[in-house]
Order: structure tokens, then C-alpha cells, then sequence
């Protein structure tokens, strides 16, 4: 490919075009459009999935259709867990590193369950 067919086709993909007198670009086609029926359910079931949407930073839409469509959602409190067992990662491979082979073992055995944990809550 040359360049000015590289240049021709980034233009042709983030041109706008005209419909009807409204200029539209290629990005605000894609919008979500469809619409779901809203759901009926009991008070306590209600206030169950407002909290999981919550704990998710979502909005009970977006965590209802994630869900439905086997999506991940992932808590506040799991990221934080997940950066702070990184960050512990991180400081115990810094002392693996400087130990100079002192007590190696026990490094590696507590970065592999570190990165085990890790692995459970990316799951």
C-alpha cells in the first residue's frame, strides 16, 4: 500500500457524511439504537441488582444487558484487590531480585500464589 491510499482510506473511514441536512460521521452511526422492555421483579430482587450495578459502576442497563449476554462485570472492590495484589506482586519480586538468593523459595512460592490469586479474580 502507498501512502496516499493509506491517507485515502483513514479519510473515507472518518468522513461524514450528509443525511438529508444533517452532517453525520461514521462514528454516530454505530449507536445503540434497540430498545428492551422494562423488566418486572420484586422490591428485594430490585434493590439487589441496583447494588450490583453500583458496586460495578454501572448503570442497572448497561450491568442488566452485560449480564444477559454473559459479559464479565467486575466489582470496584475486585480492581482494587487486583491492583494491590500487582502492586504486592511487584514489591515481592523487587525483594526475590535483591535477596540474592536468600530465601528464594519462599519469593517464588508467594509470587506463584500471588499470581494464582490473580488469576482466580480475573476469571
Amino acid at each position: 500500500m502507498t501512502l496516499l491510499h493509506d491517507y485515502e482510506r483513514y479519510y473515507s473511514f472518518n468522513a461524514k457524511q450528509t443525511i438529508g441536512s444533517m452532517t453525520v460521521s461514521n462514528s454516530e452511526k454505530h449507536r445503540r439504537t434497540g430498545r428492551l422492555p422494562a423488566l418486572r421483579c420484586y422490591e428485594d430482587e430490585e434493590a439487589l441488582v441496583r447494588e450490583k450495578a453500583a458496586d460495578c459502576n454501572m448503570s442497572v442497563g448497561q450491568f442488566t444487558l452485560a449480564a444477559a449476554l454473559g459479559r464479565p462485570t467486575r466489582s470496584q472492590v475486585d480492581g482494587h484487590i487486583l491492583n494491590e495484589l500487582r502492586r504486592l506482586g511487584g514489591l515481592q519480586k523487587h525483594l526475590f531480585n535483591q535477596g540474592g538468593g536468600v530465601l528464594s523459595k519462599e519469593y517464588a512460592a508467594i509470587l506463584v500464589e500471588i499470581r494464582q490469586a490473580i488469576a482466580r479474580l480475573e476469571e
